[in-house]
């Protein structure tokens, strides 16, 4: 089996992205594992096709990760089981949100147990993409939120696996509420770069991610050999009956290698934004939430969720990059 790395050539901002016009290109369905929501994917090329590990779940929103392959990068074919599903107290309602990195031979597959109180980034490993081991939580007594809404208690998600080695070390960037960093020498054991107290960034004021800032798929090399990361950001919104809520807005950052643990540049305004009905109807409305992005015959396919219920795929042509009308003009 070949895979096809994550890295490729890139430029800063990717994009323009423009969602597919046959969005969703997968839904809920029968009476199974998946039939509620089905969501918030996972991507990788192997053998010249379109890898996704989704997450999905019935009405009990217990959450599965299924593997569903594609020719084109729009029409995919699901396995009937899920690929990992809940074992332990620590995921005991959920194995959610995936993100994938292939190593020497070996996937390494981020993921957030839930037991209903604490949100735990954990790992499993597999050769096969079928078989996995599990490797448990990957950080005990750390909180993401506690710069900005402190939990109390553990509380870490959203872990992409850079799949190289940045000065002789194994990188890890994870975190919701804020983005923090991790360094293996072995791809399974971690350890935080910093206390929780200090995070490597944090939500932008007065902008679309000003409530939060969460990582959202494993990072491609640009044309300048920058590492390049989508990411997810919340904003408050008021709601139509007068409460308040939040909508998920995709962004992107980049990382010099050579100053790992800082954030040189950010995308000033989202690349994609809650705009149709799937994204503004749903089990958690007003969420466009990416974690897939490949290089896929030429084009980039960065796939999403819609309102943690369907999911999605924006594409964007390399020839089309941002400013070409601009170029047109002059």
């Amino acid at each position: 089996m070949t895979t096809v790395s994550l890295f490729g050539d890139a430029r800063f901002p990717l994009g323009p992205f423009t969602p597919y016009e046959h969005n969703p290109i997968l839904r809920p369905k029968g009476d199974s594992w998946e039939s509620a929501n089905l969501y918030n994917p996972a991507a990788l090329v192997v053998d010249d096709q379109v890898v996704l590990l989704y997450r999905a779940h019935a009405e009990d929103i217990v959450s599965h990760i299924g593997l569903a392959v594609s020719d084109d990068g729009v029409h995919f074919e699901r396995e009937d089981a899920p690929i990992l599903s809940p074992e332990h107290d620590y995921e005991r309602f959920g194995c959610e949100d995936p993100r994938i990195a292939f190593i020497e031979g070996t996937y390494y597959l981020t993921y957030t147990g839930w037991d209903r109180r604490s949100a735990q980034l954990c790992l499993a490993t597999s050769t096969d993409l079928r078989t996995w081991t599990k490797h448990g939580p990957l950080f005990a007594d750390f909180d993401t939120f506690r710069t900005m809404d402190p939990r109390g208690f553990n509380w870490s998600k959203a872990g992409v696996i850079v799949p190289r080695r940045l000065d002789g070390k194994w990188w890890m960037y994870f975190g919701e509420g804020a983005i923090y960093w991790a360094t293996s020498d072995d791809l399974v054991h971690w350890t935080p770069g910093t206390p929780d107290t200090e995070p490597m960034y944090s939500p932008t004021p007065g902008s679309f991610d000003e409530a939060l800032v969460e990582i959202g798929t494993s990072p491609v090399v640009t044309d300048t050999g920058l590492l390049l990361m989508l990411t997810n950001g919340a904003r408050r919104i008021t709601k139509e009956d007068g409460t308040h809520g939040v909508d998920y807005r995709c962004g992107q950052i980049v990382i010099d290698p050579a100053q790992p643990t800082k954030v040189l540049a950010r995308l000033q305004d989202p690349w994609l934004r809650p705009q149709t009905f799937e994204d503004t109807h749903g089990l958690v409305s007003n969420v466009t939430f990416v974690e897939g992005l490949v290089k896929f015959r030429g084009r980039w396919f960065a796939y999403y969720g819609q309102s943690d219920t369907t999911l999605a795929v924006a594409i964007a042509d390399p020839e089309q990059p941002y400013g070409t009308g601009l170029r047109a003009d002059a």
